[in-house]
């Protein structure tokens, strides 16, 4: 999976740490769980149960003239691929709207080894656009708004599939009346330049879109709407993850307002008057719970990041580690949780506990950045070469530490994440690096970053710390 792996696998303790990220990243492939979770027989649709959600939901498909899937994020097209081969030609038609693969080709799509999906040209019923993601563009806005006409167009029979993933958010940004693209462009750059979390940054992009926060679920009503979700947030909040598009939106213009103020952010007049009219009652809220837009809507969650984590832990068992999983829940900024993982590891190394080496922990989770800096990189990055800092000087190959994205890009580089030892980079080094918020060239210099391309799923973060004997 990763490029140039012969030079990052630098000891037995090396390979155990990728070989865990591999089997992470591959167990949350959308294509994979889709085809676990859903199936049909006869003219009944069955959706669940997954590893993360018991319930259990049977459509009758000849109740429908219509089946359409629609739905945006970095694991949509994965999953529209799977829902082809599952609906055959009870599928109408569809639209996605997924991310660019950064390396260079719009159509270059790596997925995991051993994936048995198609490439994303291959699909016949549903159409596939693209976007930019963290920060929109001109051609998602595009994809949303044909996604949002042809939900719009739906009527009572007609089965509306929704694709929910992370990086919807961004890939779907149809602008509320009165917002520009720029508009949007600017209070996403300054809320991820703040160190945001992604609750407060969608709270805002829910209240300045035409379809987030359970509007596009009032745009397809009456319409039947059954979604199948891909989570790439920490605790699964639907109204999150891709900004919930078809769920109830318990946030309030006030909120997105206040979180411009709490980070004291500068951004367009147009955004700060939408929020203040919200406030004052002059445009309608997003849907809430209770609202009846959602009577005939329901949610599945096929994979979320203790998907990665537990088949992570699972691959370091086989290879005979003694493996635990911290937490798939990791939070806050990535320099300060590095931290924690290497001090969990020297423990380890000192008194055997919590496990007892040979070890391996394992983390999920989504960690943010603070940027202060003009260098490049993203929260795995920081946290490789924050990890990196801290073993400074310990002896190379006992401790490593490896953490990446698993889409395949940590923030706006190219690079899922780096790995790292005791002997990987200078304190000094790393310390000035860091107040730069430049890990890229850091870890780039001295071939530590890992490099996937687009893996086709986005479950968070994935962490992995080995503690030889």
């Amino acid at each position: 999976m990763f490029e140039d792996r012969e030079s990052r696998e630098r000891s037995p303790a090396h390979a155990t740490a990728l070989d865990c990220l591999e089997a992470g990243i591959q167990a949350a492939h959308p294509g994979s769980v889709t085809k676990s979770c859903v199936s049909l027989t006869g003219s009944r649709l069955q959706v669940g149960p997954s590893a993360v959600d018991d319930a259990v939901e049977t459509i009758d498909l000849a109740g429908y003239d219509e089946i359409v899937v629609v739905g945006g994020g970095k694991a949509s097209v994965a999953v529209a691929a799977q829902l082809e081969e599952i609906l055959g030609p009870r599928l109408t038609g569809g639209v996605v709207v997924t991310d660019r693969d950064k390396r260079g080709d719009a159509d270059s799509t790596e997925r995991p080894s051993g994936s048995e999906q198609r490439e994303e040209t291959d699909l016949d019923r549903v159409e596939v656009r693209y976007g930019s993601h963290p920060v929109p563009d001109e051609a998602g806005v595009a994809g949303a708004r044909e996604l949002l006409d042809l939900v719009t167009a739906a009527d009572e029979n007609t089965l509306v599939v929704g694709l929910i993933t992370g990086g919807g958010s961004a890939l779907l940004p149809a602008p509320a009346e009165g917002i520009s693209l720029s508009d949007l462009q600017e209070t996403t750059d300054a809320l991820l330049a703040a160190g945001a979390t992604i609750h407060e940054i969608n709270a805002v992009r829910k209240h300045l879109s035409a379809l987030k926060g359970g509007r596009l679920a009032e745009a397809a009503t009456p319409a039947r709407v059954v979604g199948l979700v891909v989570s790439d947030v920490v605790g699964n909040d639907l109204d999150v993850i891709a900004s919930g598009p078809f769920v109830p939106d318990p946030t309030t213009y006030a909120d997105a307002a206040d979180v411009l103020n709490r980070y004291d952010l500068e951004v367009p007049e147009s955004v700060r008057r939408r929020l203040d009219r919200g406030e004052a009652g002059e445009l309608a809220e997003t849907p809430k719970p209770g609202d009846r837009v959602f009577d005939r809507v329901t949610t599945h969650v096929l994979a979320d990041g203790y998907t990665a984590v537990d088949a992570a832990r699972n691959r370091a068992e086989d290879g005979g580690y003694d493996a635990m999983v911290l937490s798939s829940r990791v939070r806050g900024e990535s320099r300060e949780a590095a931290k924690t993982f290497v001090a969990v590891a020297e423990e380890i190394a000192a008194t055997g506990e919590p496990i007892s080496p040979p070890a391996v922990v394992v983390s999920g989770g989504e960690t943010t950045v603070t940027i202060r800096g003009a260098g490049r990189g993203g929260p795995n990055q920081e946290f490789a070469l924050a990890a990196a800092a801290e073993l400074a000087g310990g002896e190379a190959n006992s401790i490593v530490v490896a953490a990446a994205d698993t889409d395949g890009f940590d923030g706006p580089t190219d690079a899922a994440g780096g790995i790292v030892d005791g002997n990987a980079v200078p304190r000094t080094e790393a310390a000035d690096a860091l107040a730069d918020n430049d890990a890229y060239t850091a870890l780039n210099d001295r071939e530590l970053l890992l490099k996937s391309g687009k893996t086709g799923t986005n479950v968070n973060d994935l962490r992995v710390l080995v503690v030889e004997e």
